[in-house]
């Protein structure tokens, strides 16, 4: 495969070999000389990529660059042996492209065995190459070392297939090519088998989703890497030297080839960007660079949607559209290497049918012919689930054929029927609306979700593209809704299997994000269009009125549950009276589960899935009793002690014991904790020695997948602010946080943690570590000063997020409620705490949500007095906040 070279005369405007040639005649200088001439070149080469040169001429030119200084040295140091073996640029410097920190391989090609005078001569000539700033990977082989590693490693070959010869014999280059010739090794239907193995696997690294939000360049699905694959494969099987030749053989129309020249010009621009912003070779698109990167090529910000948000929604596009060409042209290779000729032809209706395991078009009029065809091929799919997939000329023609899908083809009934038909198949919903969108079909037949198409948002807690997000929260709704995956989730799996019409929930899935980027609440613009959809489809009112309200209100479960406290009856009396009825609720339960989860995998957790079941199951019971007659505190406090006496019994707790240690116990404290927490709280306090001391317990027994910690101590000790300390500097992360004033001068606070990564602690010598700092830090005299020295990581650095103070009295308490929006960093509880402590404040309660880059916490508090907080005092609160977070903030 040889790279098209750059203009000979540009080169020389770069960079003067005569002028390096003389250079080296003068060993001192030579270096300096030649370290110059590569800066002034590749300063150039910047200017011109700021002057907005094609990108495609820079790549070359660099690669010319680096031919003229490799070259001069070569000739130097190899002397008169150079007419003797071969200097071969392999990779993607054998293909003459190049990035501004590209790494530069090299081989050196023997005709026989090497010899010290050569060895020595290749060792000065390397040294002088890393002594003048170049990165250079070597080898010294001969043929038969060429072949011999070749037949064992598919990657060896493949890089000796991207070989270009810079110096030597003519014949001993042809003789390589010679050596790894398709009739002697690695046959093109092995070599495709390889090839596409090898990009199965490096799908899996990148999660199987070109969507991820700090995506390799070069990895990533649809990639620049996607491209190269296409061209090795036409290489070997094909013998063509450029995409171009794909064309001419059939493989690629005109337009498609120039998709893939754009989708790869745009990737290579970005990419020579990233190499001059952060001065090394790097190919992730990693939140340190997204925004520079934006600036630097002219993305601007917009009224709704940031500079940085447009270039990586064009960035999602193109390699979505990439992927597209990389499945159609692979599954092309296929048909024409490895498949049948003479496969028989199952016919599947009268405008399609299988052949080779692939569904197929069985004329290239039938879209034209029956538009709808272009909706019926994917429920073909649902219907025939051992189909591979859509053959390759049949992915070409769906998208020759896209502008058909308009106004009239959407208000067609045919056509309406047709998509209810995909939603409400009992298998392959999922992966058919995946294909939908890769294809492109999803975002014309739903224009609203063709705008949220490659969307991003800046941000750590939407790990996903829009669309991304929207397919996998559908997907997860499936999950639900088959028993194979009830061991997953088995009582919300239970509650989804119970729903009249799945289809419902699929519907709000696709459009509860719908809105995104269009300013307003997108919440109440979704469910508008969401209502209007459903009508125009056919759907009942109730039906359509439903999905709509559940797009409307796809947030309040997880937002009450969050930040609210849950264990007050008139918070579930009132979030009862917004659901309504126990239809809504159900919806409302599995969309939320759903949701959460297809957000980012990292911030699911067993918590929440409690504290999600506890809101529902809290509900179901007010509704179940009428919402003229909710449940009252007592009632519920008689019932939590009932359960947890029950259990200490079982425990053998003497019953004089306990019933002391309640005595200490508030009637908040009955309602905000569960029987099994009571039970433990109870059982550590019953055997403690001394309770007039500090008492830690810590157990992995009450929930699943988190740690439970306690903490009893003396108020004095101001113990949330040092217990914070300690779990942020041993980088735990806080999900929930319950503190408790017991009614003599004691505090029982709770916290529940997890590792910085997500997994809970399940090291017996982590647990003694714990308890041992804990336990330090609490016999600590009060005076002595306590920080957190840890830092935030990397990526939440790279966030600057506002600090947002709101200060409001609770309606049914007499408390005040403290929200605060704030950077998410270890030791924010804690600098909160020390602001409590310094203005007098008691901390009665806490919700601890945290969202990616953004903590999202809400206290609730009081004077020593235990009354609301005064104006005064809400203000000078105010401002340390204020002035507190925002300084560590800049920090």
């Amino acid at each position: 495969m040889s790279a098209t070279p750059g203009d000979k005369a540009r080169t020389a405007e770069l960079i003067d070999a005569t002028k390096l040639s003389a250079a080296l005649a003068d060993a001192a200088d030579g270096i300096a000389v030649f370290r110059d001439a590569l800066q002034e070149a590749n300063a150039a080469l910047a200017r011109r990529f700021h002057a907005n040169e094609p990108v495609e001429t820079l790549v070359h030119d660099q690669a010319e660059v680096a031919d003229a200084v490799i070259l001069t040295a070569w000739r130097h140091f190899a002397g008169d042996l150079a007419d003797q073996i071969a200097l071969v640029a392999v990779g993607g410097y054998g293909r003459g492209e190049l990035h501004p920190h590209s790494d530069i391989d090299l081989m050196v090609l023997l005709n026989r065995p090497s010899s010290p005078a050569l060895d020595d001569a290749i060792g000065r000539f390397l040294t002088f190459l890393w002594d003048i700033g170049l990165e250079v990977g070597h080898s010294v082989r001969t043929l038969e070392d060429c072949e011999t590693e070749a037949v064992r490693d598919v990657t060896v070959v493949t890089t000796l297939m991207e070989t270009r010869l810079l110096a030597g014999p003519q014949a001993l280059f042809d003789a390589l090519h010679e050596r790894i010739a398709p009739s002697r090794i690695w046959a093109p239907a092995d070599f495709f088998a390889a090839k596409l193995a090898e990009q199965t696997a490096r799908y899996h690294r990148y999660h199987d989703t070109a969507y991820n939000l700090e995506p390799n360049i070069k990895g990533s699905p649809g990639g620049l890497r996607d491209i190269q694959m296409i061209g090795w494969i036409a290489c070997r099987r094909l013998g063509t030297e450029d995409l171009a030749g794909l064309v001419k053989h059939g493989f690629l129309t005109q337009n498609q080839l120039q998709l893939l020249l754009n989708g790869r010009a745009f990737l290579w621009r970005i990419r020579f960007a990233l190499h001059l912003l952060v001065g090394r070779r790097e190919d992730r698109l990693l939140f340190d660079h997204q925004v520079k990167l934006a600036k630097l090529l002219g993305y601007e910000d917009a009224s709704y949607t940031l500079g940085v948000e447009q270039l990586m929604q064009r960035y999602y596009r193109t390699v979505m559209e990439l992927s597209r060409l990389n499945e159609m042209l692979l599954q092309l290779f296929e048909e024409a290497i490895i498949a049948d000729p003479d496969a028989p032809i199952t016919p599947l209706g009268p405008r399609f049918q299988e052949r080779g395991g692939y569904l197929e078009a069985s004329d290239e009029n039938v879209f034209v012919q029956e538009p709808s065809a272009l909706l019926e091929l994917f429920l073909l799919l649902e219907q025939n689930l051992d189909l591979k997939g859509v053959n390759a000329r049949t992915i070409a023609l769906i998208k020759q054929h896209l502008w058909l899908i308009d106004e009239e083809f959407r208000q067609n009934p045919r056509n309406q029927r047709l998509f209810l038909n995909i939603l409400q198949a009992p298998q392959g919903v999922t992966r058919t609306l995946r294909r939908m969108n890769t294809y492109g079909v999803l975002g014309l037949y739903i224009p609203a979700f063709g705008r949220i198409v490659g969307r991003m948002q800046y941000d750590l807690f939407h790990a996903y593209t829009v669309d991304a997000h929207t397919l996998f929260v559908v997907e997860n709704l499936r999950r639900l809704s088959l028993p194979r995956f009830d061991h997953e989730f088995p009582a919300c799996s239970a509650i989804m299997q119970a729903l009249p019409k799945p289809e419902i929930a699929y519907l709000a899935g696709l459009f509860h994000d719908i809105a995104k980027g269009r300013g307003g609440d997108h919440s109440e613009l979704g469910a508008v269009d969401a209502e209007a959809f459903c009508l125009e489809h056919g759907m009942s009112r109730y039906d359509a009125r439903l999905v709509a309200w559940l797009v409307q209100h796809h947030l309040l479960l997880s937002v009450t549950a969050q930040k609210k406290d849950i264990n007050d009856p008139s918070v579930v009396n009132e979030f009862a009276k917004i659901v309504g009825d126990d239809n809504h609720l159900a919806y409302l339960y599995v969309l939320t589960v759903s949701d959460v989860r297809g957000t980012n995998p990292k911030l699911w957790n067993s918590w929440k899935e409690s504290l999600f079941g506890e809101l529902y199951e809290l509900t179901k019971r007010a509704l179940r009793r009428g919402l003229a007659n909710p449940i009252d505190a007592d009632e519920l406090i008689a019932e939590t002690q009932t359960e947890a006496e029950r259990i200490l019994q079982q425990s053998g707790v003497a019953t004089d014991a306990w019933q002391a240690i309640w005595s200490n116990f508030t009637e908040d404290y009955f309602l905000r904790h569960r029987a099994e927490e009571i039970a433990w709280h109870t059982q550590v306090l019953s055997k403690a020695e001394d309770q007039s001391r500090v008492v830690i317990d810590i157990s992995d027994d009450l929930a699943d997948g988190l740690t439970a910690i306690m903490v009893y101590a003396p108020r004095e000790l101001h113990s949330f602010v040092r217990t914070t300390a300690v779990l942020a500097e041993l980088g735990l992360t806080i999900v929930d946080a319950r503190i408790e004033l017991m009614t003599e001068a004691y505090d029982l606070n709770t916290y529940r943690v997890l590792e910085t990564d997500g997994s809970p602690i399940t090291e017996a010598r982590r647990i003694a570590e714990i308890n041992a700092r804990l336990s330090k830090s609490l016999s600590l005299d009060s005076s002595r000063k306590i920080t957190v020295t840890r830092r935030a990581p990397r990526q939440v650095r790279m966030f600057s997020t506002p600090v947002q103070i709101s200060l409001s009295q609770d309606p049914t308490r007499p408390r005040t409620v403290l929200d605060l929006v704030a950077g998410d960093r270890p030791g924010l509880l804690f600098q909160v705490g020390k602001i409590f402590e310094d203005l007098g404040i008691q901390l009665q309660n806490a919700k601890i949500a945290t969202l990616g880059e953004r903590a999202e916490d809400v206290f609730f508090i009081t004077t020593m007095d235990n009354e609301p907080l005064d104006e005064a005092t809400c203000k000078a609160l105010t401002d340390a906040l204020e002035a507190q977070l925002a300084e560590a903030q800049a920090a």
